[in-house]
């Protein structure tokens, strides 16, 4: 494995209980995370890693098992693979009047930077320019239309059993419980989406989460007021998306992460060259 030869990998528990010690250290300490709870991940990528001897940390959203429903961001994803970015944006225009800027359209570029134009506008105009309420309604309507809820639950995402044979593991973590982008919320409904899932989660396991995700982990969604609520309802460590190594200054709460795409043998590593 290419990324062997970089750094030493350290289990979740190890880390949360070395951190400060991990973010001095002039080595390369590595923690190979994955995101959604998804069944193909407890499938394929688990035993491969565990005959490579290498630890993991899963994040999962609670709304997947205690409501039974699949997140919004998935049908999205679905729905994206049998219907056209364009057919899924005049859909969207012909319920919804939305504004975009050009400005907002550079950023919608930088945010999702693996996609091409039209899906980067697509998703940011789902993500940031639509209400809660006008995003799932939307959605829910199209996604009814083509996907029965039931089967997506069953097979997109692991098991309750999955998750406390991970948690045994010391391999779960939180992605919160709605997969919403929680900057964006109110301090009521920040603290509930970080809190709901770390008390379901550890009493279905019966193990403690101590490391969470923030989904979609911009700056916009993972600001200071998160990180606090996220050190308040009990997390010691927390993970963004922003590109970057982590140092001994580094917010505990607001860790960098690579994208896989970013490192050694991803399709964008040369780019960095």
């Amino acid at each position: 494995m290419l990324l062997k030869k970089q750094g030493d990998f350290m289990s979740p528990n190890n880390l949360v209980s070395n951190i400060d010690e991990v973010l001095k250290s002039k080595e390369n300490i590595l923690l190979i995370t994955f995101d959604d709870g998804l069944k193909e991940q407890f499938d394929l990528a688990l035993p491969i890693l565990n005959e490579l001897n290498i630890p993991v940390i899963f994040f999962a959203n609670s709304l997947n098992f205690e409501d039974k429903k699949v997140s919004t961001v998935h049908k999205i994803h679905l729905l994206r693979s049998i219907i056209s970015t364009t057919e899924f944006l005049d859909k969207i225009l012909k319920i919804e009047k939305v504004d975009f800027s050009d400005l907002e359209k550079v950023k919608a570029k930088e945010i999702y930077r693996y996609d091409d134009e039209n899906s980067a506008v697509l998703k940011y105009i789902l993500n940031f320019k639509l209400n809660f309420k006008q995003q799932e309604g939307i959605i829910k309507n199209m996604f009814d239309l083509h996907f029965e809820e039931s089967s997506v639950l069953e097979s997109l995402y692991m098991s309750e059993e999955n998750l406390k044979e991970i948690a045994k593991l010391g391999y779960l973590g939180s992605h919160t419980h709605s997969h919403y982008p929680l900057g964006l919320l109110n301090t009521e409904k920040i603290k509930f989406e970080l809190e709901n899932t770390k008390t379901f989660f550890e009493r279905l396991t019966g193990s403690k989460l101590d490391l969470v995700s923030y989904p979609y982990g911009t700056p916009e969604t993972c600001t200071d007021e998160v990180a606090e609520m996220a050190k308040k309802v009990g997390y010691k460590l927390g993970f963004t998306t922003n590109r970057g190594i982590n140092t001994a200054t580094s917010n505990h709460l607001l860790l960098n992460r690579f994208d896989c795409n970013d490192l050694l043998g991803g399709k964008n590593y040369k780019e960095k060259l």
